[in-house]
């Protein structure tokens, strides 16, 4: 059943604009502008989104990107930040920014790390440097980053942790998210927590209705998509949901897979970030509304078609299959370029016609137009977060 909520004027929050089922229409709103949600943010690890300028990622209609704390904090430094008056600045960007808190790196960095209920002394990848990082410090380091939207530090369990350490992960979760709420944020942020549990269904409902208990501005369902089984992502996912506040916007975290961001939105998750399109792109593979094409197969060769003709990218615009093809033949740059440009448009072009099909009643149709699309492939999925999704976009 179709129901549409009260417009209330807002400067930093969340509002429900239209609901469909569990799936809505809302808009998120920031420092930095008002986006519409469903909504999909490109990964900026370093500052920025691989191969692509700030005004590009504009001018293709994206809203928020995300970017993270623990890698700007090592490299330039927040010293350079500081000196040009925060990261939007710093990379030219006048949206929305999302920075994670450095707790993926908990996860992913686990040859280099040690960790207990302090913090984790992490040791760099890029220059061996050590930081012991504390819930105080990442919220020190995301005000000095100055992002819109900021992720309490979290410690994410593997997915084949046992149930003793899921919980012990659960509870070190709750714990530093405590320590992040009482440390604060800046004016004009907001801070989202995120729930934790592992691959456990009673841990997940524990984490989510612990977190929920709290003052947060948003809720991110972490640790998932890190190569489980794809029924087992949306179960817990859905277990997670039902347990945070309706009211407040629901973040996936690390999933970026057409497929799976439909079954996520129907269960009412608002949010996604991942590397997917961009990674995808510099692989040779265009996303479509008809699936993957692998533009490096020798089909493409002379096919004078654009990649998609209802794309309004500037490759799909301006240059054929063949030519792109050919540049990715050639190891040219501009073929990962111009891939890059045409998949983050795909998603925002995906993401809009989501949020059409929720305001239309016909979101089960486009469901079903993915799954059936994007299903040839078992490998989409799985929106290839794993280990090192933070560390390149």
């Amino acid at each position: 059943m179709l129901e549409k909520s009260q417009h209330r004027e807002q400067v930093l929050g969340f509002e429900i604009k239209f609901r469909n089922g569990m799936a809505r229409v809302g808009a998120i709103h920031t420092a930095h502008g008002v986006f519409d949600t469903p909504i999909f943010m490109p990964v900026g690890t370093n500052g920025n989104v691989k191969l692509m300028r700030a005004d590009q990622l504009k001018q293709i209609g994206v809203g928020i990107l995300l970017g993270n704390s623990y890698h700007l904090a090592v490299k330039p430094g927040l010293d350079v930040i500081k000196l040009h008056g925060g990261l939007h600045n710093f990379m030219g960007w006048k949206g929305g920014i999302l920075t994670d808190s450095g707790g993926f790196q908990v996860f992913s960095l686990r040859e280099l790390r040690q960790i207990n209920d302090d913090g984790v002394l992490i040791r760099s990848p890029v220059d061996g440097s050590k930081m012991f990082l504390t819930p105080e410090l990442s919220m020190e380091i995301q005000k000095v980053l100055g992002s819109d939207i900021v992720m309490v530090l979290d410690h994410c369990p593997g997915p084949k942790e046992s149930y003793e350490e899921a919980l012990r992960s659960l509870k070190r979760t709750q714990q530093w998210a405590d320590r992040c709420l009482k440390y604060g944020v800046k004016e004009g942020q907001m801070l989202f927590a995120i729930a934790q549990g592992g691959m456990y269904e009673d841990l997940r409902r524990l984490s989510a209705q612990g977190l929920s208990e709290l003052p947060f501005d948003g809720f991110a369902v972490g640790g998932l998509s890190l190569g489980e089984e794809f029924e087992k992502t949306l179960y817990l996912t859905n277990v997670t949901v039902e347990s945070l506040p309706s009211e407040k916007p629901r973040y996936f975290m690390g999933g970026g897979s057409p497929e799976l961001i439909v079954h996520l939105v129907e269960i009412g998750v608002d949010m996604f970030d991942s590397v997917f399109p961009t990674r995808l792109a510099r692989h040779g593979t265009a996303l479509t509304f008809k699936g993957r094409l692998n533009i490096k197969s020798a089909k493409f060769k002379n096919d004078l078609d654009p990649i998609e003709g209802e794309c309004d990218c500037v490759a799909c615009r301006n240059y054929s299959r063949s030519y792109v093809h050919h540049l990715l033949d050639r190891g040219e740059v501009l073929g990962g370029i111009l891939l890059t440009n045409h998949n983050l448009r795909f998603m925002m072009r995906f993401m809009e016609r989501l949020r059409q099909s929720i305001f239309d009643g016909t979101f089960l149709d486009l469901k079903k137009e993915v799954v059936d699309s994007y299903a040839k492939s078992e490998s989409d999925k799985f929106c290839y977060d794993s280990a090192d999704s933070t560390l390149s976009g």
